[in-house]
């Protein structure tokens, strides 16, 4: 398996890999692998209510910004089957990107938000306590430059060792969760 070279992608890739996040099917199609670890473009098709055609398509330009990769001992003949690649990508400042890029990176942004919203909702409703599967927690501090990136260092690296990147690797009880974090500073100061 190859990852993505995040770091070294250009102004033109970055647009393009924001453009694909941001398309409805290719995002199902990315949460799909994460739940199924592989799945070939019938079975995709079925889970996802589309033509085989359709979801082949969308497999394969999700293949060219390395973001999935053909699993060649499993397929056979037209049934070709897909994995999930690792990535991670943090966004560059946006005083850095060309407006093609910044603008898809913008749309990209306003969709998860909303999503977001509708996850911090949902984990409202359905929290139980400290004890249960949802968790919200708030928290106000104070912090210098150097500690807030520290500290996302760190937040980082503590997600990656107590998680499963894929579903395939995770144990039968583990659930798929949406783990988020902002820190920003309080404007009424």
């Amino acid at each position: 398996m190859t990852e993505r070279a995040a770091d070294n992608m250009t102004s033109g890739e970055r647009t393009a890999l924001y453009r694909t996040l941001a398309h409805p099917l290719r995002s199902r199609i990315l949460q799909q692998l994460g739940v199924h670890g592989e799945v070939n473009s019938t079975t995709l098709a079925e889970l996802l209510g589309e033509s085989t055609g359709t979801t082949s398509y969308h497999l394969r330009k999700l293949a060219d910004l390395k973001l999935i990769e053909e699993i060649p001992e499993k397929s056979r003949g037209r049934e070709r089957w897909w994995r999930a690649l690792p990535f991670s990508h943090t966004t560059p400042d946006p005083a850095t990107m060309e407006p093609a890029e910044r603008a898809a990176a913008e749309h990209l942004a306003q969709l998860k938000v909303g999503r977001d919203i509708d996850l911090y909702i949902s984990a409202n409703k359905q929290w139980r306590g400290p004890q249960g599967w949802a968790q919200v927690q708030r928290h106000g501090c104070y912090m210098t430059a150097d500690q807030v990136r520290t500290f996302m260092t760190e937040y980082m690296k503590l997600v990656a060792e107590h998680s499963y990147a894929r579903g395939a690797d995770a144990p039968a009880d583990a659930r798929h969760m949406a783990v988020r974090f902002f820190a920003i500073p309080e404007e009424n100061e």
